[in-house]
């Protein structure tokens, strides 16, 4: 796996082209229905890839929680994929993915890991309603290789939501207060994943704001220029409809750099507020986002700072 070791800078570049790295693995062959299923993860979160050291196992862990591992002193809780997705299968995981997301440290028991695949957001779609009621609402997008194999994105926010309390728990938003100008503005945010949007749209609740929920970039650009459409012929201004737009990183068709690059460089849509959303939280990624012309880069499962940073930049900005 030594293009895992490729420099940050290499895969940075693929900012704002509407590209990105995976690695691809499964969970082993479904005794249900005979398949073996090819997920894919965001390369930038897979800090390094192992055969399964020694966990150690605690009573009271949540579902699909093994244990935890020790990595260079660092507890590691360990979440076993297949048993999490209720995938029946003969096949034991025999390798650790350790990923970061928000800065949190977390393995995955995986059956293999194959190779890493450069996809492009505008052939990644998300999956037939079939398919997705098939895993459980586990994955979030699905693309075609060269061979005609599927790849199915998981979604890991879901995962992490359903297995770490931090992600999951009413006290994130003790503290948020309604702001007194809330009914007057209007919040477009976009998130591939549902447990995301969920805890966007309960911050925005909180603070008494009227939203817009979409599901992609491309989704989100779509309704953004039909504003600014319906502002142009009425002589009006696009901020009568949108005052802020929040967007994720990482999403099917259209990923946020690329969205945030089109708001900015509309004449009709420069003036709204960008601010980037993303589990993926490291100084490069956030300097990526402020180059593409994000207003603010706020990690994800933190609705306090989320907050924070909406009522600074009403403040400030509008």
């Amino acid at each position: 796996m030594s293009d895992l070791m490729k420099s940050i800078d290499d895969r940075t570049r693929l900012a704002g082209t509407n590209r990105l790295e995976v690695l691809l693995f499964n969970l082993g062959r479904d005794t249900e229905t005979g398949r073996n299923e090819l997920f894919g993860i965001n390369v930038f979160k897979v800090r390094e890839v192992m055969h399964i050291p020694e966990i150690t196992h605690a009573p009271d862990m949540p579902d699909g929680v093994e244990g935890i591992v020790s990595l260079r002193g660092v507890m590691v809780p360990v979440i076993n994929l297949p048993k999490f997705c209720k995938i029946n299968t003969d096949d034991k995981p025999e390798i650790l993915m350790i990923t970061e997301y928000n800065k949190h440290v977390q393995g995955f028991l995986v059956k293999s890991v194959d190779t890493i695949k450069r996809l492009n957001w505008d052939d990644v779609k998300e999956p037939p309603q079939m398919l997705a009621n098939r895993l459980g609402g586990l994955v979030t997008a699905v693309t075609e290789l060269e061979d005609k194999s599927l790849v199915l994105i998981m979604d890991v926010e879901r995962v992490l939501a359903e297995t770490a309390e931090f992600y999951n728990s009413d006290e994130l938003f003790e503290g948020i207060e309604k702001h007194e100008d809330g009914k007057n503005i209007t919040i477009l945010f976009a998130d591939d994943s549902r447990i995301a949007r969920q805890q966007i749209q309960d911050t925005l609740k909180h603070m008494d704001f009227n939203y817009i929920s979409t599901n992609n970039g491309a989704e989100a650009w779509d309704k953004l220029t039909q504003f600014a459409d319906q502002a142009e012929a009425n002589g009006g201004s696009i901020s009568n409809h949108i005052s802020i737009v929040i967007t994720d990183v990482e999403m099917p068709e259209m990923d946020g750099y690329v969205l945030t690059r089109n708001i900015k460089g509309d004449p009709r849509l420069k003036n709204i507020p960008v601010i980037m959303h993303s589990s993926l939280s490291s100084e490069a990624n956030q300097a990526l986002g402020k180059g593409v012309g994000a207003d603010a880069y706020v990690p994800k499962f933190e609705p306090l700072e989320l907050a924070s940073t909406l009522n600074n930049i009403i403040e400030n900005q509008l």
